[in-house]
């Protein structure tokens, strides 16, 4: 025995419950009790915890990916600040003033060409990645 119900829904509601259901070739009342039973059932919170780890796993692969990109961009500014501080002497009194102003020239000629880089989309990982390729196949 079944018990009549009457629902008023949004029509943009009413639209998918129509569409869905001539889709799948079976009635509509079948669909909301279908909806309604999988909505109320105990394991509904089971299902939504499910869904919600597997998100939770994707975010934490994605920040596992981001943490490695990170740490090889800081090792690699790490090397070549070291290198750069092992392998340039000290400048003297006289020629320092005109060292700062080259300094600030090849600053900013360095923010527009890292500007246009960005811009274009290149990734320093692309480049890394291509070059350990190449030499991994010329080995």
């Amino acid at each position: 025995m079944r018990i009549k119900h009457t629902f008023r829904l949004p029509p943009d509601l009413g639209a998918k419950l129509a569409d869905y259901a001539s889709r799948k070739q079976v009635p509509q009342p079948l669909v909301v009790e279908a909806a309604l039973s999988s909505y109320l059932s105990p394991d509904a919170s089971d299902r939504l915890e499910a869904t919600l780890a597997r998100r939770l796993d994707r975010i934490v692969r994605s920040m596992e990916h981001i943490e490695r990109h990170v740490t090889i961009s800081n090792e690699a500014i790490a090397v070549f600040v070291r290198f750069w501080l092992t392998c340039t002497p000290p400048l003297p009194d006289a020629t320092l003033q005109a060292a700062q102003r080259k300094g600030r020239e090849r600053y900013e000629d360095f923010v527009e060409t890292l500007g246009r880089r960005l811009a274009r989309g290149h990734r320093l990982v692309d480049e890394v990645v291509h070059d350990i390729g190449s030499d991994a196949a010329s080995l």
